[in-house]
């Protein structure tokens, strides 16, 4: 008799099959995000859970698991798993690392073209069929060639977006991390600093850092005070990393030029006023959404839990 599973959301089919060949599998039915409490009843008589960043898998949903053996997180991030009851019942956990690295890089560079050419704003602009023809101070921008970008948390997304700054437009690059990567330094030119040294100095900066109780509201209304008149976040990791409603403020006053968000801090719920903001871009979270990778995440996470349920070591174990 084959295992059983259950998968919180429709993913791509490669990852569907190599579940439905390995275990008896469940699909929830619906489109939408599953409620704590039908969790709860999912979980109940399954050995392994295959879950999205938006799952509350928290110490309730944990408890109710009797015969749980592994879950298995569709994404980088784990912040929405109770790790340490995971841990007491012996519970692995597992994620898909790596795999997103060039897809949310890509996005955080959109981004930072985004909001520095005011793409999002000019087109809402032409599409409400203001356009009378080319002017000379119409939707002025800033330039990215030669200027300077911070990138806070130097981990795989932070340096795929240096490359691509750096090879592209000549950017410098200064960084802070919990540690010194002198392999990156050498690689770009990287510059460690300080947080605030890097807040002061930069023209764009890039958040790129795990949620964790040290990084929540890493970058408040004193952070968004140090900031350059012209500078312009991005921010493509966790929403709550930033204070929105100091964010809001900043961006209200011109204390700051532009955002570029992929994540927000209440995530689906966004603010109705950061929505009628025009120097913000905002996006769906669409970081890792392209085919390729969305179909290798969809893959990783299947093989997690099979292996898993099969006695081998997972490639990908966070506990």
């Amino acid at each position: 008799m084959k295992p059983k599973a259950f998968l919180t959301r429709r993913f791509p089919e490669n990852g569907i099959s190599l579940l439905a060949s390995h275990t008896d599998f469940t699909l929830f039915p619906h489109e939408r995000l599953i409620t704590k409490a039908e969790l709860i009843e999912a979980v109940r008589d399954i050995e392994a859970l295959v879950c999205m960043l938006t799952d509350p898998v928290d110490k309730d949903v944990i408890g109710a698991a009797g015969m749980l053996k592994v879950i298995s997180n569709y994404a980088v991030g784990y912040n929405n798993i109770d790790l340490e009851t995971a841990r007491t019942r012996g519970i692995v956990v597992t994620n898909t690392p790596g795999v997103l690295t060039d897809a949310t890089a890509d996005v955080a560079f959109a981004l930072m073209l985004a909001c520095a050419r005011r793409i999002s704003e000019s087109e809402r602009w032409l599409r409400a069929n203001t356009f009378e023809g080319w002017a000379p101070m119409l939707f002025t921008g800033n330039d990215l060639k030669g200027k300077t970008l911070g990138i806070i948390g130097a981990g795989r997304i932070g340096q795929a977006l240096a490359q691509r700054a750096k090879g592209a437009y000549c950017m410098s690059i200064l960084y802070h991390n919990r540690r010194r990567d002198e392999q990156f330094e050498t690689a770009y030119g990287a510059l460690y600093c300080d947080l605030r040294t890097l807040l002061t100095t930069s023209d764009f900066i890039s958040v790129h850092v795990p949620l964790t109780d040290e990084t929540r509201h890493m970058i408040g209304a004193n952070e968004f005070a140090c900031m350059k008149e012209t500078a312009i976040i991005i921010n493509t990791a966790r929403g709550p990393v930033i204070d929105e409603a100091a964010l809001i403020d900043a961006l209200l006053s011109h204390r700051i030029f532009a955002a570029g968000l992929d994540v927000f801090e209440h995530e689906p719920q966004i603010p109705e006023q950061l929505k009628l903001l025009e120097n913000v871009v905002i996006l769906p979270h669409i970081g890792s959404a392209s085919l390729a990778t969305r179909a290798r995440m969809a893959e990783m996470a299947a093989w997690n839990a099979i292996d898993v349920l099969q006695g081998r070591e997972p490639k990908h174990r966070v506990v």
